[in-house]
């Protein structure tokens, strides 16, 4: 589930349209499958598929609706998921970035970057100050 964020990103969520979910019956199941299985790759098939459209239509359906495209909505979700891991453990950002549903680091790197707009070390940094400057072990 999406939750409330950290000061330095609280626009994050507000890149969609949380409302389309609850208001389009197309989109409730979309966003209980994708929240259940956020750590797994999900494709546009699947999500069309759990939406029970065709994939084309639900990729225009979904883009009207939410305001965002169905692989920019997942990979927020998965930005929003690594922050709260970093909120509540003491993981490597490798484990995070994983367990998130990146499958490498550099996408998680790179994602969370462009959407937090800080490095994952430096937002854990301030949400764990006892990781500041500790190095980074890669497992």
């Amino acid at each position: 589930m999406v939750s409330p964020l950290h000061p330095i990103v609280r626009g994050l969520g507000q890149r969609f349209h949380h409302e389309a979910f609850s208001y389009y019956d197309r989109l409730t199941p979309v966003l209980q499958f994708v929240n259940a299985h956020i750590s797994k790759p999900i494709s546009l098939d699947t999500a069309a598929k759990v939406a029970c459209l065709e994939r084309k239509y639900f990729s225009a359906f979904f883009h009207s609706k939410v305001g965002l495209t169905f692989t920019e909505w997942i990979r927020i979700l998965r930005v929003e998921r690594g922050m709260e891991l970093m909120r509540a453990h003491d993981d490597s950002i490798l484990r995070i970035a994983f367990a998130a549903g990146f499958r490498d680091v550099r996408t998680f790197e790179r994602a969370f970057k462009r959407y937090v707009g800080v490095s994952p070390t430096a937002y854990r940094s301030s949400v764990r100050p006892e990781h500041d400057g500790r190095r980074e072990l890669h497992d």
